[in-house]
């Protein structure tokens, strides 16, 4: 198996982080609070508890570069939290909202970082040297739902969102005085804050886990009706691309190549897409699974597991153990985050962890596993 490494830190888990090094990670207990642990001797060690917030926390991003930690909660606040003299002090964000903060996400430069929120609107937050203070220009008037997830473009100026309107969009965040014009060659940098540059409307249902490939050359996200999506050439012209699967629906994806994506949800381990030679992509396989998904066997049992459940000759546990253990067995519930251990940039991914609602974090690595994902690894 791919996994490495799974520790259960918490009755559930939120959302997770890791530190620069990969020696530390930051989680939400699925409450107001964020434990920071360090591995030790292969063991875990709770080092700090950032309390602030008053309801759940529901994104962290920890920067690679500065070392700083950004949280955003229910509560409608969003701390930064710096680490002095061996404490982490927070400093309040103001983003204005009137409804819940949901995600978070760090921009390549670190010079701001993304928020979005239960009001339909999505924050651009920076600092303000002369204030000291971070301050955040809204994108306003553009989702007719809640943002589920934020992505940001590797010129650190094109922003994509998904959210429970189904669609999937993408934004100029350029702030003059932040940004230069001399921003990655081909960025939008003429073009004002918070100018759409493409909706796409492909989901019939909630939208989640916008990613973009290293590059920035293509868009991938999912919907709540067991697909996912994939975008080729953002602008007025997209090549789009929808993937169907028979399994639960995802939650959250990464690139791991150009030409491949791992996604997770609430079938409790990861799935690989992969592009082939023409650019169509397709379902390859489950991580972790013992033997590759089959069509009829599959199908075959789990009309069985379903019969047997309905005239109670079979229990509960029972089969969800039997479904585990075809698959792998590292989470035993939905997969809400997945979250890359390889260097910013890097054109491929060797290492990634997942967290979920069972409370774990496991660490996969794919270095053994090169040969059987095939060549667009």
């Amino acid at each position: 198996m791919a996994v490495v490494d799974v520790h259960r830190f918490a009755e559930s888990i939120t959302c997770h982080a890791w530190s620069p090094d990969y020696s530390m990670v930051a989680l939400c207990p699925n409450n107001n609070e964020v434990h920071i642990y360090k591995s030790s001797q292969d063991q875990w060690e709770r080092l700090h508890v950032l309390q602030k917030h008053d309801q759940i926390v529901s994104g962290i991003d920890w920067s690679s570069k500065s070392n700083k930690i950004v949280t955003v909660s229910h509560d409608r606040n969003s701390y930064v939290w710096s680490l002095e003299g061996g404490e982490w002090v927070p400093t309040l964000v103001i983003l204005r909202l009137n409804r819940a903060a949901l995600c978070v996400q760090w921009g390549p430069k670190e010079n701001k970082f993304a928020v979005g929120s239960g009001a339909k609107t999505v924050c651009i937050c920076y600092y303000e040297q002369e204030n000291n203070w971070w301050v955040s220009k809204l994108i306003r008037k553009r989702h007719e739902s809640s943002v589920t997830s934020v992505a940001w473009h590797p010129n650190n100026i094109l922003l994509a969102t998904t959210s429970t309107d189904g669609k999937c969009r993408v934004f100029s965040t350029f702030i003059k005085g932040v940004d230069t014009k001399d921003s990655k060659a081909g960025s939008p940098v003429e073009t004002k804050f918070g100018e759409q540059i493409i909706q796409l409307d492909l989901s019939y249902s909630w939208a989640f886990g916008v990613k973009w490939s290293p590059s920035g050359n293509t868009l991938a996200y999912v919907g709540h009706s067991s697909m996912i999506y994939f975008v080729d050439d953002v602008g007025p012209s997209p090549l789009a691309q929808s993937v169907a699967f028979r399994d639960l629906p995802l939650r959250d994806v990464l690139f791991i190549s150009e030409k491949m994506v791992i996604g997770v949800g609430y079938d409790s381990n990861p799935m690989v897409f992969a592009a082939d030679d023409t650019g169509i992509w397709s379902f390859v396989r489950y991580i972790g699974e013992k033997k590759a998904a089959s069509s009829g066997s599959s199908y075959s049992s789990q009309f069985s597991e379903a019969f047997g459940k309905f005239y109670g000759s079979q229990s509960k546990s029972a089969t969800a153990n039997d479904a585990s253990e075809s698959r792998g067995g590292v989470h035993d519930n939905c997969i809400n985050s997945i979250v890359s251990l390889s260097k910013a940039g890097s054109p491929k991914v060797m290492r990634f962890s997942t967290s979920g609602l069972d409370g774990k974090i496991a660490i996969w690595d794919l270095e053994n596993m090169q040969e059987e994902l095939g060549h667009q690894f």
